[in-house]
């Protein structure tokens, strides 16, 4: 079942951000995550924002495809993950607001500079402190 309090703010962010180029990125680097939680995740994002791109990633972009096209998110057990690529990306592609499923331990180049809105969506209980961006625990 969603959590409310996350799911409010979430629905809030999102609404904000009608017409703007969103994009949801699914940190795939484990498979020790709460997958229910993330296809709920994007199963809000397909009815309330059809336009979003996903972005499945872990140490390298593995996909990047509509929301509305996403079938099965493929998880790894490698525990890899590094949010540069995916950064770098959402710059090229011009992406207004970035939300990112992630526990954070990922690796980011320290001289990497974001100009666009970014939100990582955690879902752990423990929150480690974001590089930058807003932090949304989704628990």
């Amino acid at each position: 079942m969603i959590g409310l309090k996350w799911h409010k703010k979430l629905l809030q962010i999102v609404q904000e951000r009608q017409g703007k180029k969103i994009a949801l990125v699914i940190d795939t680097s484990t498979n020790e995550t709460k997958i229910n939680l993330i296809d709920d995740i994007i199963k809000f994002f397909r009815e309330l924002s059809p336009d979003t791109l996903l972005i499945e990633a872990d140490f390298k972009i593995r996909s990047t495809i509509p929301i509305t096209e996403v079938k099965n998110i493929k998880y790894f057990t490698h525990g890899k993950s590094s949010y540069t690529l995916v950064l770098e990306w959402g710059t090229e592609e011009h992406i207004d607001t970035l939300f990112y499923i992630t526990d954070l331990t990922g690796f980011i180049h320290d001289e990497l500079q974001i100009e666009y809105e970014i939100f990582w969506l955690v879902p752990t209980e423990f929150v480690p402190k974001a590089p930058f961006g807003k932090v949304l625990k989704i628990v």
